[in-house]
């Protein structure tokens, strides 16, 4: 790494060099001997969770309770360093998200700048639809039914006039390892799919799917959508169109990870490893043959603002520092649709940046560290420090 400066002006990045102007009334904070990179993107978060019983708190919490608590989360985020990040899904809080992401952008409370994608869309009995509760009590779904196109079309209209950035759609569901074989049912047929990514098009917006496995990460990437996330299992002709049309896959290896760590029970632990296992070989292929990766995290059932593991993980499960960094600022803002306007340091750019306390392309774990950080060209964190100047904003 070598010494260098950046000069920020209002929101955004000026110049960039081994030396820039000092302009006479500047502010300069001196960053020391730490690494300056762009800040840090997540593509898979969850503002409405927190750790516990997830099915028990979209019941017992209310909106409004749920809605203080992913503030709260929004903060901590942003304070370890992920200045964009992408909310898939209030799990039963509607659009609340709304309202998070706009006081978040008028300066209200602290926090990443979001795409939201409002509830996510689910089929009746699906994947979030309270299935494990006594049907006479009616509890909700954590997700707006849409059975078919028609309803799909419907759900789609709703979410984008309550604010929605995106859709995010429950694709598969639930999830087995038998035999050593995984294995998942799918929700939405590949037409039904396409009629949503069409019906987002219309808009100008695109379509992000919970897809695990064959053959519904099949039907979304012959569909068209922006993103399969979680992504255990892609099959050849999967892989081919993902990376024709530059569908990302989001891995999402952290909550996975945790739950096989935290399970209730010792059979639940050996079946979550069991899941981990296989989606770890199934990795390694995707990245072996190209599969374009964003970094998300599924933070939320895990404690907000601990999430940078995940670029840890995906070091230990196959890809290199560099292809990390390169798949969480470079993919990571064309995927959440800012690309040219964050995931660089460089002229005309967002001040989203933040500093550690060493070099991540030789231990990607200092991302976990994040000492500084700068949204939008405000200062939020700014932990003291001594040596040569390295950073110059006004």
């Amino acid at each position: 790494m070598k010494p260098g400066e950046v000069l920020v002006q209002g929101e955004r990045i000026v110049e960039v060099g081994s030396s820039v102007k000092h302009p006479a009334d500047a502010e300069v904070i001196d960053l020391g001997d730490r690494t300056v990179l762009p800040g840090l993107i997540d593509a898979h978060v969850h503002l409405f969770l927190h750790p516990g019983a997830e099915d028990l708190q979209t019941v017992e919490e209310s909106v409004p309770q749920r809605t203080i608590i992913a503030l709260l989360a929004a903060r901590d985020d942003l304070m370890a360093g992920f200045t964009a990040e992408r909310d898939m899904g209030t799990e039963g809080a509607g659009s609340a998200d709304t309202a998070v992401r706009n006081a978040i952008d008028e300066g209200l409370l602290p926090g990443p700048r979001m795409r939201i994608s409002g509830n996510a869309i689910d089929i009746l009995g699906g994947h979030e639809d309270a299935i494990h509760y006594n049907p006479a009590q009616h509890v909700l779904s954590n997700a707006t039914y849409a059975n078919n196109k028609d309803e799909l079309v419907s759900a789609i209209r709703q979410e984008f006039k309550e604010g929605a950035d995106f859709i995010k759609i429950y694709e598969t569901g639930p999830d087995k390892v038998r035999d050593g074989q995984f294995s998942t049912i799918y929700q939405y047929t590949e037409a039904e799919l396409k009629a949503a990514v069409e019906e987002a098009a219309r808009s100008g917006k695109r379509v992000a799917v919970h897809a695990t496995g064959e053959p519904g990460t099949l039907f979304a990437a012959r569909a068209g959508v922006a993103s399969i996330d979680h992504a255990n299992q892609l099959g050849e002709e999967t892989i081919r169109l993902m990376r024709e049309k530059q569908i990302f896959a989001v891995p999402t290896f952290t909550i996975f990870d945790y739950f096989a760590d935290h399970a209730a029970t010792p059979a639940q632990a050996a079946r979550e490893h069991a899941m981990l296992d296989l989606k770890v070989q199934d990795f390694r292929k995707q990245v072996a043959a190209g599969v374009p990766m964003a970094v998300g995290s599924d933070v939320g059932p895990f404690p907000h603002g601990t999430q940078a593991r995940e670029f840890v993980l995906m070091v230990k499960y196959g890809m290199s520092p560099l292809a990390v960094m390169q798949a969480d600022l470079l993919n990571g803002a064309k995927l959440l649709g800012w690309d040219g306007q964050i995931g660089a340091l460089e002229g005309g750019y967002l001040a989203d940046i933040v500093a550690v306390p060493g070099d991540p392309l030789l231990d990607i774990s200092v991302l976990e560290h994040v000492s500084f950080v700068m949204k939008g060209g405000v200062v939020y964190k700014r932990e003291a420090v001594s040596a040569t100047r390295s950073l110059a904003p006004n």
